[in-house]
């Protein structure tokens, strides 16, 4: 199976990465111009590690679970896809910290994928959702390397299945595998193939649906604002109420309140 975040050894210096540490977790305290020009630089060093996109409820469950905080903190980084994540960070004196979403960062990667030739994989989502990203990437950047998708079962898969989808990735050589799995599972999946899967993982929960058209982005100006939790909170209330109040109030108590 995979190596577990303890053991790996990264190919590059994680010192040389600025940290904000908010309630257990070491956030990069980086802009997007500065992500997109480390992963640039060292993009082929950075092939069997991980990348977490967090935002308050993936901070917030790693402050209450030991191991899920493992795995944020045990990949290269954690950017700050949260608002809020970014504002703490700034308060504590980085003030080049600033927001960098997964959905985002997908973008700007695809603008620059033709010029440097890189190559994608996704992992997640369903195959009506798989088959709508391909058809729009494709459309809208033309020439984009898409090496390979795929949708996993919603079910534990079993060792040999796992081996198989690994194999089958690596296959491809991609740069770049996105895994749209939702947090915690993306995370976790990441974690446990450290090592053993060929391209930088990224999780980006929601950003396959973004760019599949399954759902909208917020007003440029409510990201701006730290304000798309509410836009996402009004496109699922049902689902997002529970967790929003949930994360949201303990963050704000814990992290702005205490300065954990």
């Amino acid at each position: 199976m995979a190596t577990s975040t303890s053991e790996y050894i990264h190919k590059v210096d994680k010192s040389k990465i600025p940290t904000c540490n908010i309630l257990g977790v070491d956030i990069a305290a980086i802009d997007m111009e500065w992500l997109l020009d480390y992963l640039i630089n060292n993009i082929h060093d950075l092939s069997g590690d991980y990348i977490c996109v967090s935002n308050v409820h993936t901070t917030v469950t790693a402050y209450e679970d030991d191991e899920y905080r493992k795995v944020q903190n045990g990949g290269i980084m954690a950017i700050p896809d949260g608002g809020p994540l970014s504002s703490v960070g700034q308060k504590r004196g980085f003030k080049n910290m600033k927001r960098t979403t997964g959905p985002s960062l997908m973008g700007e990667i695809f603008k620059i994928s033709v010029t440097k030739r890189y190559r994608h994989y996704f992992y997640g989502s369903t195959d009506e959702t798989l088959e709508k990203l391909y058809d729009i990437l494709t459309e809208t950047y033309p020439g984009i390397q898409i090496a390979g998708m795929y949708s996993p079962p919603f079910r534990p898969m079993t060792e040999e299945e796992d081996k198989e989808i690994v194999e089958r990735i690596n296959e491809t050589k991609p740069d770049f595998v996105w895994v749209g799995l939702g947090a915690p599972k993306q995370e976790k999946w990441m974690a446990a193939h450290q090592g053993c899967v060929n391209g930088l993982m990224i999780g980006v929960g929601a950003g396959f649906d973004y760019y599949a058209g399954n759902i909208e982005r917020a007003p440029e100006w409510m990201q701006k604002s730290n304000l798309e939790w509410v836009y996402r909170l009004l496109q699922d209330p049902i689902r997002l109420f529970g967790r929003y109040w949930h994360t949201n109030t303990k963050f704000i108590w814990n992290a702005v309140v205490k300065g954990k």
